[in-house]
């Protein structure tokens, strides 16, 4: 019993093993892709998208309310005590006014006062049944509405493209982010591999006499430097796959493994394209729609002066009796009825004018914010593109920087090997290097950011 337990554990272990490996997923992704895969799987884009649906359904209720409307009802009931009410018993009195009529009383009798006695007009058993059809012919505020239903489906349809545009924007950086945090470890590599090198030359002279202990120890410090620069580096990559998971909707148990190339030429090609119109900004569209919806709000409350017209058609049949309804001698009273209502706004007291009046006002705040939309792009757009001409600028110089220093560090390590010049040289032509590398990696950074800042402001970033 005992072994057979084990062997169960080790299945479920095994099984659970498999589970996570099978569970687990490897996207080789471009960075278009991985903004494709945001769009799939990222929450607020799902939540944008659900709302478009909601609208859509929206639209339906209000085409619904145009449509005619059909209700029914039914009841059944039965008095467990009759209803009664007084009735006067006018019996004894016909009989005097007869007496008295025929002369066999006098004129000057009194006749007595009728007595009262409980009658009922009711049945035990009572059903009902009706149905009632209405048709809406004229209501305002539902006319209104089913002229809104496209824009309203464009406004979420609007607004999903702005959370697309927010989301494709996070994924550029951190796609481009990891990119060249990548290429910065290649070069570190690079570096830690030469110090490797000229300590280990520097050890072989100093073995021989040719070097001093001061030497090794710089050439240590150095090293030391860029292999911790190089653990920090790869934990930096390693958060920031982690947040470019999160941002395209992977799991964090995923791989995602980067299949764009970044090089300087694609970054400046066609980069400073001038044409440009306030549409192509989401934000933009979305805000002409809002604007559509207020115009639409303004003639709604306007057209609330006009009267409402509806038809409608009923039926009803009521059954009473002394049994239940089924019994033959029930009572069926049918009466049917067709109406044509007209509803006519006399007066409410001003609500109609002012709500009018708030509908305008709302309509100019939104023709405000178009104003202030359109002053806030045209700023982007000169502070983006002076940002990305100056990081551009700055690229090129720091590339001019890298390879000079590269080339000042081969001749002096050519000197060295040549015995012609000594270690420190060298390490501080590789420090320098370093250095160069470090300045490159920075600015090409800045200019990725600015050139998807430049786009995202022109509304073209793809």
């Amino acid at each position: 019993m005992r072994k057979f337990r084990i062997a169960l554990c080790l299945v479920l272990l095994m099984t659970s093993a498999g589970y996570k490996v099978i569970a687990q997923k490897k996207y080789e992704l471009t960075v278009k892709e991985a903004v494709d895969m945001a769009f799939k799987n990222v929450t607020e884009i799902k939540n944008a998208m659900l709302d478009v649906d909601i609208q859509r359904a929206q639209n339906k209720e209000i085409t619904g309310q145009a449509l005619p409307q059909l209700t029914g009802s039914a009841s059944l009931s039965r008095y467990l005590e009759l209803p009664q009410i007084l009735f006067p018993d006018g019996s004894q009195t016909g009989i005097y006014n007869v007496l008295i009529n025929e002369g066999l009383l006098p004129q000057s009798t009194k006749v007595p006062a009728p007595a009262l006695r409980p009658v009922s007009f009711f049945q035990p058993w009572n059903a009902s049944a009706s149905a009632n059809l209405s048709q809406l012919l004229f209501q305002p505020d539902v006319f209104v509405g089913l002229q809104a239903r496209k824009t309203a489906i464009n406004y979420s349809k609007a607004n999903l493209e702005v959370v697309k545009e927010r989301i494709k924007d996070s994924a550029y950086r951190r796609y481009y982010a990891i990119l060249i945090a990548q290429k910065q470890s290649e070069f570190l590599q690079g570096g830690i591999e030469r110090l490797q090198k000229l300590y280990h030359d520097d050890s072989v002279m100093y073995k021989n006499g040719f070097a001093e202990k001061l030497d090794l120890d710089k050439v240590q410090v150095q090293l030391t430097n860029l292999q911790t620069s190089q653990i920090v580096l790869h934990n930096s990559i390693a958060l920031a796959y982690a947040a470019l998971k999160y941002a395209i909707g992977a799991n964090q148990t995923d791989t995602v493994v980067l299949n764009e190339a970044l090089s300087n030429e694609e970054l400046k090609e066609n980069i400073l394209d001038e044409s440009f119109t306030y549409a192509d900004r989401k934000e933009y569209k979305l805000l002409d729609y809002t604007k559509q919806l207020q115009v639409l709000s303004v003639r709604r409350y306007k057209l609330a002066y006009l009267p409402t017209l509806s038809t409608a058609i009923s039926y009803t049949a009521q059954g009473q009796g002394q049994k239940f309804i089924t019994d033959k001698n029930t009572f069926w009273l049918r009466n049917s009825l067709a109406s044509l209502n007209l509803s006519v706004p006399i007066f409410d007291g001003f609500q109609r004018k002012y709500k009018v009046q708030q509908a305008q006002l709302n309509l100019q705040k939104v023709n405000n914010s178009v104003d202030n939309l359109k002053q806030v792009i045209d700023l982007q757009k000169t502070i983006t593109k002076e940002s990305l001409t100056n990081a551009l600028l700055n690229l090129d110089a720091q590339e001019r920087n890298v390879q000079l220093a590269e080339t000042v560090y081969n001749t002096t390590k050519k000197k060295f090997e040549a015995g012609i010049g000594s270690s420190f040289e060298v390490l501080q032509a590789d420090n320098d290097w370093q250095t160069a590398q470090s300045n490159y990696f920075n600015s090409l950074y800045n200019a990725v950011v600015a050139r998807i800042g430049f786009l995202s402001a022109l509304g073209k970033l793809q």
